[in-house]
């Protein structure tokens, strides 16, 4: 494998910030697929929220917003494409605090997508840690 697509699996950290860094990764992907999955099993509330937040009215958006959280998230608790889950994901975060952080607001859009985008961007930067398929493809 050449050394881009090397660095791009390589994970940054070692040692114990390598087992933080992998236990974040979990942690973000799990809380992504249960909010994506949420975009599924109640769409009609998801899509009533999405056009609060100035998104138009289309249950696409929301299926698509939903399928890649559940897809990326899913990614990031295997730690396969950690830097590409994380960098959709980060768009994601983005997207929700310029939307519902802004028309909205409270503790969750403004407090809760805030610190998952800064997640995004750390693991975006190390990598997905400790015990990862994407350790195994670096060593390729």
């Amino acid at each position: 494998m050449n050394t881009l697509a090397t660095s791009f699996f390589a994970s940054r950290v070692t040692g114990g910030a390598a087992t933080a860094t992998a236990a974040l990764r979990v942690f973000a992907g799990v809380f992504f697929v249960l909010f994506g999955l949420l975009k599924f099993l109640a769409h009609e509330l998801e899509l009533s929220e999405f056009v609060k937040y100035g998104f138009p009215d289309s249950s696409l958006i929301v299926y698509l917003v939903g399928l890649l959280e559940v897809g990326a998230g899913l990614m990031l608790i295997v730690g396969i494409g950690t830097r590409l889950a994380a960098a959709g994901l980060a768009i994601v975060m983005a997207g929700a605090i310029l939307t519902a952080g802004l028309k909205v607001g409270g503790w969750f859009h403004l407090g809760v997508a805030p610190t998952m985008l800064a997640v995004q961007l750390y693991l975006l930067w190390a990598g997905s840690g400790r015990v990862a398929f994407d350790r195994k493809l670096a060593a390729v």
